[in-house]
């Protein structure tokens, strides 16, 4: 008994279907009854919800297959879906299925990774197969499918609101085989001792019998145990860690890439993109074992020939750090011991010259000398843009995909500079906040995830304060001190973006959230956050593809939508500017 997921064109409508095949041959298709059209789900604009208690004939040249909502009594046994968001939704299916006498109820899904999105799943499928007096088979999707999401496996079998099995997470196999006998009679005992148990007694039509010869072979039974990081106290790093470590393993697998390359600066960015594709190769050549790695990236060429991952990371990860006349010791002392650390094939540019010649060349255009108290943006800016040409040959060289380093923070404030820190064509930090970006650098430096050694040499970057090293050392740059404090601006961004509160109540909560900061300093970064984002939007449109790993992210093409004209909040920023404190 096998089933599948396929679109079926029925009427001049496509639907979302599971089909259940058993012996070769095909018994029905399951329309799935409730899409999902939220956040990064466009399921609306392809398929057609299936209407519930509906079937159907589908005609298929000369055979005829029902298709809608339906069960099938194979061999004695009922079986039926929840699809999906099916599952997920108030009316679930499931309550209808159980009235019917369905045995076990099946969920193919396409769900993919948010932090702790795993708990609430296996609260639906407990819930689900406890309330339901059921089995519940659980099938999720694995690893990075397109670019954006990454689907973390997390697969359940279930049966009367005990949990028999849960598949390992974010796994670099691909794809697993798991299994659990589920005992029938007891779930139905235990379903017909429900004082609340009110079954259908009249009319089967949407029920599909199917004979089957049930076999007597025993499965070999796998001891399954959870990993031991998921419940402890840092399961958000080792979330992000395996969620971005497996995405960029696929991406380079599915992009047929000979590997990354990184602008190495010295600072919290680009050391976590470096120390991601290192863990990431780790740990796939932990669980895969050295061959289980070289089979999976045999388009890497000479990977034949290594035999361990500290070899292969020279031929896969390029770094360069690029200094001006405003880089110092600290960060180029910094990127090269982070460089060492993950075994990066490493070089160091001075592309001060260039950067001179650009200033040369526009100040004899426009006739006057660039300053920095005039021309302060243009003169940071040029620096930022002048290491991007360079970044770029080593990855055409390399035929490797270039890593932007741009995080949720900086894209929040367009805090970058374009075709610059946010040349690439992947920017797998997009989608995190600096706040835990720098918590989960100290994590891995400290502790490091299950099974691995922490970084220690991660030590060079976490003392630092993150800055942009652009203006004269003089100046004492750094990126709060450019913007706010990174843990109050997340704070403001979570309230505006994601609970589309406006500057006042932004300002109000701030005060509650932040009592250290004095209204009148607080009132001033409140107004800077909403400038900054409404002037940035078309910075956000332009960044390289990120990895969803927040249902409330910002990235306009998968959640977040804004116009890149509007209105500023003009009007309120002007109230909540001319209000006495």
């Amino acid at each position: 008994i096998v089933s599948f997921g396929l679109p079926v064109l029925h009427r001049g409508c496509v639907y979302n279907t599971a089909a259940m095949v058993v012996d070769g041959e095909i018994a029905g298709f399951v329309a799935k009854q409730f899409l999902a059209g939220d956040g990064i789900h466009y399921e609306p604009r392809w398929v057609k919800p299936w209407p519930t208690g509906r079937r159907a004939t589908l005609e298929h040249g000369e055979q005829r297959y029902p298709i809608g909502d339906l069960t099938f009594d194979v061999g004695g046994v009922v079986l039926g879906f929840e699809i999906c968001e099916d599952a997920w939704v108030a009316r679930r299916p499931g309550a209808s299925l159980s009235l019917q006498g369905v045995d076990v109820i099946l969920n193919p899904s396409a769900s993919h990774f948010a932090f702790g999105k795993q708990r609430i799943r296996r609260r639906l499928v407990l819930e689900g197969s406890r309330a339901f007096g059921v089995s519940y088979l659980y099938a999720n999707l694995l690893g990075n499918e397109a670019g954006r999401a990454v689907y973390d496996g997390g697969g359940m079998i279930a049966a009367a609101g005990n949990l028999l099995v849960e598949t390992k997470p974010f796994s670099f196999a691909g794809m697993g085989i798991y299994d659990a006998v589920l005992d029938i009679d007891q779930t139905r005992l235990i379903r017909a001792q429900s004082a609340s148990f009110r079954p259908e007694v009249e009319g089967d039509e949407r029920c599909v019998r199917v004979s089957f010869d049930h076999n007597d072979v025993q499965p070999k039974r796998v001891d399954i145990k959870p990993e031991p990081w998921i419940e402890g106290p840092h399961r958000k790093e080792e979330e992000f860690t395996r969620a971005i470590g497996l995405a960029l393993v696929d991406y380079m697998r599915k992009s047929r890439s000979q590997g990354f390359v990184v602008s190495l600066s010295g600072g919290a960015d680009s050391a976590a993109c470096c120390v991601l594709i290192y863990t990431a190769l780790r740990m796939a050549a932990a669980e895969l074992g050295w061959d289980g790695l070289q089979k999976r990236l045999a388009h890497v060429k000479g990977i034949a020939s290594m035999g361990s991952v500290k070899e292969l990371m020279p031929k896969v990860l390029t770094t360069a750090y690029q200094a001006t006349h405003n880089s110092g010791d600290v960060t180029r002392n910094a990127a090269r011991a982070m460089a060492e650390a993950v075994f990066a094939d490493h070089y160091e540019l001075d592309v001060d010259a260039l950067v001179k010649g650009y200033v040369a060349m526009v100040e004899g255009a426009v006739g006057r000398p660039l300053t920095w108290e005039q021309d302060d943006l243009t003169l940071q800016n040029i620096q930022a843009r002048t290491r991007g040409p360079g970044i770029w040959m080593f990855a055409n060289l390399r035929s490797q995909l270039l890593l932007a380093t741009s995080n949720r923070s900086e894209a929040a404030v367009g805090y970058c500079t374009m075709d610059g820190d946010t040349c690439g064509g992947v920017s797998p930090i997009a989608g995190i906040d600096k706040a835990f970006l720098r918590q989960w650098l100290r994590f891995m430096e400290s502790t490091g995830p299950h099974g691995l050694t922490p970084t220690p040499e991660l030590v060079h970057i976490n003392r630092q304060q993150p800055t942009a090293e652009l203006r004269p050392k003089e100046s004492a740059q750094t990126d709060e001190g450019d913007l706010m404090p990174y843990p109050l601006l997340d704070a403001i961004e979570m309230v505006a973006i994601r609970d589309k509160k406006g500057p006042g109540e932004a300002f109000e909560l701030m005060r509650a959230e932040f009592p250290q900061y004095t209204p009148e300093q607080l009132r001033v970064w409140v107004v800077r956050f909403f400038r900054l984002w409404c002037q940035n939007q078309w910075k956000r449109e332009r960044y390289a593809p990120s990895f969803h790993v927040d249902d409330k992210n910002l990235d306009p093409k998968t959640w977040c939508r804004f116009p890149i004209l509007s209105g500023g909040y003009d009007l309120e920023l002007r109230e909540l500017l001319g209000r006495t404190l």
